[in-house]
């Protein structure tokens, strides 16, 4: 008997060290490293990024500037690029598929109502409303993910807002452009 208990417990401990040792990789994340923040910033991001991106779909057939169209393209292309990588940490973190931000109003979020008016408007007016609604967008992006990298504890959440924090940056400056041939 005594020889069964040392057989198992030897057993045990070498299925432990070999857990333990095991390499982990990004793609090991699990659930119980994302904080309350991480969580939270992912489901409003995504929220965020999806209600933008039909105001972008106008832009090609409803903007008279080149300058707009510029910066909607940029906007969109990092915008799916960054949905990609929220919808892969928001199966990682093991969120529910119903988001509780989707349609929130909140600053920067762009709502059904302002896609159905711009849909109705073209040229100056139509350029108006959508590089406002991109401005508010890029600047609460930014907070959001000066946030996250401030009080989020899951390393590639964290590396995701610093890259927004990156494109929003870059894509203020095209935003003054646009603004400027507004004028």
């Amino acid at each position: 008997m005594a020889r069964v208990l040392l057989a198992g417990a030897l057993l045990l401990a070498g299925c432990a060290n070999s857990a333990a040792d095991a390499p982990t990789s990004p793609a090991a994340t699990t659930a119980s490293q994302f904080g309350g923040t991480d969580l939270a910033w992912i489901e409003i991001n995504i929220a965020m990024d999806e209600e933008m991106l039909p105001l972008l779909e106008l832009v090609p057939s409803r903007s008279g500037s080149a300058d707009v169209q510029a910066l909607a393209l940029q906007v969109q292309a990092f915008t799916t690029a960054e949905l990609s990588s929220l919808r892969e940490l928001h199966t990682q973190a093991g969120l529910p598929a119903e988001n509780p931000h989707e349609g929130m109003p909140m600053p920067g979020m762009v709502t059904p109502e302002q896609v159905t008016e711009a849909s109705a408007l073209t040229g100056k007016a139509f350029d108006t409303l959508v590089v406002e609604a991109i401005e508010a967008h890029l600047d609460q992006g930014q907070d959001l993910a000066g946030s996250e990298d401030k009080s989020g504890v899951e390393p590639q959440t964290r590396a995701l807002a610093l890259q927004i924090i990156r494109t929003r940056t870059l894509a203020m400056s095209t935003l003054k452009a646009a603004s400027k041939s507004l004028s």
